[in-house]
C-alpha cells in the first residue's frame, strides 16, 4: 500500500487531524518499522515513477522511468526493450497463475500503478502525448492492455486516457477521450473478458451491484483524470467509491484464489494535494487511505499473508510553531495557526510549505503591501493555499527518507533504514517469487508458502 507524499510529517498531521497528538492511525499500529532512502539513480530527490519503479521491481533507475533500469534513454524507445525493462512484482505474481489487483485514486496510467506494468516515461500516458518523432513507442495505457490486461482487479480514475478524442465521456458529456489513434481500449478489454465473468464500471451505484462471487475480472475507471479528493466528493454527481470500498471489493474478488494474491492501493491525491499547497486535502486524502489500511487488515489473515505500507517519496510539508495541546480540544486543530504572531505581527499556520503556490502568493502580497498576506483575512477550507517559502507553481518532493510499516510474514525484516528497492526483495522472498523461488516450504497440498504464527 502506497500513500503517494505519504511522508513522515504528513503522517504527524493525519494523526493530529483524525483524534490529536497522543492518539495513532491505524497503520502506525503495525508492529514492524523501516525507513526508507529514496533516492534515484540520477537525483538526490525522486520523482514517483523511479520511486515506484524502485518499490515494485526492486531496481533503482533514472527520473521519469517507469518500469526500466537506468540504461533506457526515455526520448529513444529502442532503448526500452530488452534487458533495459525492470520485471515487477505483479509480473511475479501473474506468471506463477496467482491474482493481482492495481487500486488508486489517481490515473491508471500515473506513475506509481504504471511502474507495475509499463516500460516507458512515466509522461507518455496516452498515445497523444506521444512525441512527434516517438516512431514504435507505446503510450501507457496501450501498454496496460498489452501487459497487464489480465490483471484481476483495476479500479482508478483516468478513462480519457483510454478512450477515443471522438468518443464522449459517460459522465461528462462535454468531455472526450484523449486517444488520437481511434483506439476505445476500454472496448477492448471488456471483449477480451467476454467469457472471463468480467465487468466494466464507471460509477458508484454499478460499482455496488458487483457481486464478487460471480465477478472475476473487474474493471473500474471512475473518473476521466484523478478521482476526487476526499474533500470534494459531494460534489460529484455520479458518486465514487472510496478507496477503502474499493480495497475491499478488491479483496473480495482476489481472496477467491487459494494461490495467493497481490494487490496494490494507493493513496495519489495525497501528493496532488502537496503540489497545491492544499495541506487540508492532503491530510483529510492521508486519513481517507488510512482507512484503507484499516480495511485490509481487517480482511486478511496476517499469518500468511504481509501487508506493506510505505510512501513513494517525502513532500515539501513542514510543522513548526508552538501550538498548544489546549487549542486542539477549543477547536484550532492542526490546519490552524499556531499560538502567538510573528515579528511582523501577522499569523501562521501550523503547517507551511519550503516550496510552493502559497509563496506565490506571499511574494504578491510583499510586492504589494509591503508584507506578507494576513492569514486572519484569508478564506480557510479545503482549497486554502498554505504559505511557502519559495514562490513556485508547484510545490516540490523532498529528500527525507520515508517510513515503511510492515505486519505478517517476513515484516520483521523492516527493521532500520533500507534502500527503498529492498522492499521489493521482501515481498519476493515472503511470496516465494523471482529469486526466492526455490527458497520456500511446501504445505501438505504442496503450495508454496511462508507462514508465520
Amino acid at each position: 500500500m502506497v500513500g503517494d507524499g505519504l511522508d513522515t510529517t504528513t503522517t504527524t498531521a493525519a494523526r493530529v487531524l483524525k483524534a490529536g497528538v497522543d492518539s495513532q492511525l491505524t497503520l502506525e499500529r503495525l508492529p514492524f518499522l523501516g525507513m526508507l532512502k529514496t533516492y534515484n539513480v540520477d537525483n538526490q530527490v525522486p520523482d514517483s515513477g523511479s520511486a515506484a519503479t524502485a518499490l515494485f521491481s526492486g531496481v533503482k533507475t533514472v527520473s521519469n522511468a517507469v518500469g526500466l533500469d537506468s540504461t533506457a534513454d526515455l526520448e529513444d524507445c529502442s532503448t526500452m526493450e530488452g534487458e533495459a525493462r525492470a520485471h515487477s512484482i505483479l509480473d511475479d505474481f501473474m506468471e506463477a497463475g496467482r491474482s493481482t489487483g492495481i487500486v488508486t485514486t489517481a490515473h491508471l496510467t500515473d506513475a506509481t500503478p504504471a511502474a507495475l506494468y509499463a516500460h516507458n516515461n512515466r509522461y507518455w500516458q496516452n498515445d497523444a502525448d506521444l512525441p512527434e518523432d516517438a516512431d514504435g513507442c507505446e503510450d501507457i495505457a496501450s501498454q496496460f492492455m498489452e501487459y497487464a490486461g489480465g490483471v484481476q482487479v483495476v479500479l482508478a480514475g483516468g478513462r480519457e486516457d483510454f478512450l477515443p478524442e471522438d468518443t464522449a465521456d459517460p459522465e461528462y458529456p462535454d468531455m472526450n477521450g484523449k486517444r488520437t489513434d481511434g483506439r476505445n481500449i476500454i472496448r477492448e478489454w471488456v471483449r477480451s473478458h467476454r467469457n472471463d465473468n468480467a465487468e466494466y464500471v464507471w460509477n458508484l451505484p454499478d460499482f455496488r451491484e458487483i457481486d464478487t462471487e460471480e465477478t472475476d475480472y473487474l474493471l473500474g475507471l471512475f473518473e476521466p483524470g484523478d478521482m476526487r479528493y476526499e474533500t470534494d466528493r459531494g460534489g460529484d454527481g455520479a458518486l465514487e467509491p472510496t478507496l477503502s470500498t474499493m480495497a475491499r471489493k478488491a479483496l473480495e474478488i482476489l481472496q477467491k484464489n487459494d494461490e495467493g494474491y497481490f494487490l496494490m492501493v494507493e493513496g495519489g491525491q495525497i501528493d496532488d494535494a502537496h503540489h497545491e499547497g492544499t495541506a487540508v486535502k492532503a491530510l483529510y486524502d492521508t486519513v481517507a487511505f488510512d482507512a484503507a489500511v484499516q480495511a485490509v487488515v481487517e480482511m486478511v489473515d496476517l499469518r500468511d499473508t504481509l501487508v506493506i505500507v510505505t510512501s513513494d517519496h517525502a513532500q515539501a510539508l513542514s510543522f513548526t510553531g508552538y501550538s498548544s495541546r489546549a487549542a486542539f480540544w477549543q477547536g484550532n486543530t492542526i490546519l490552524g495557526f499556531t499560538d502567538g504572531l510573528d515579528e511582523d505581527e501577522l499569523p501562521f499556520t501550523s503547517l507551511q510549505y519550503s516550496t510552493g503556490p502559497g509563496g506565490i502568493q506571499e511574494a504578491e502580497s510583499l510586492a504589494e503591501n509591503g508584507t506578507r498576506r494576513n492569514l486572519f483575512e484569508e478564506e480557510g477550507g479545503p482549497d486554502f493555499v498554505y504559505s511557502a517559502g519559495v514562490p513556485k507553481s508547484s510545490s516540490n518532493h523532498a529528500g527525507q527518507d520515508v517510513p515503511v510499516y510492515a505486519a505478517g510474514p517476513m515484516s520483521f525484516m523492516f527493521h532500520r533504514t533500507h534502500e527503498q528497492n529492498y522492499v521489493a526483495h521482501v515481498a519476493r522472498m515472503a511470496a516465494c517469487l523471482g529469486e526466492y523461488e526455490g527458497d520456500c516450504n511446501r504445505n501438505p497440498r504442496g503450495k508454496k508458502f511462508r507462514k508465520q504464527e
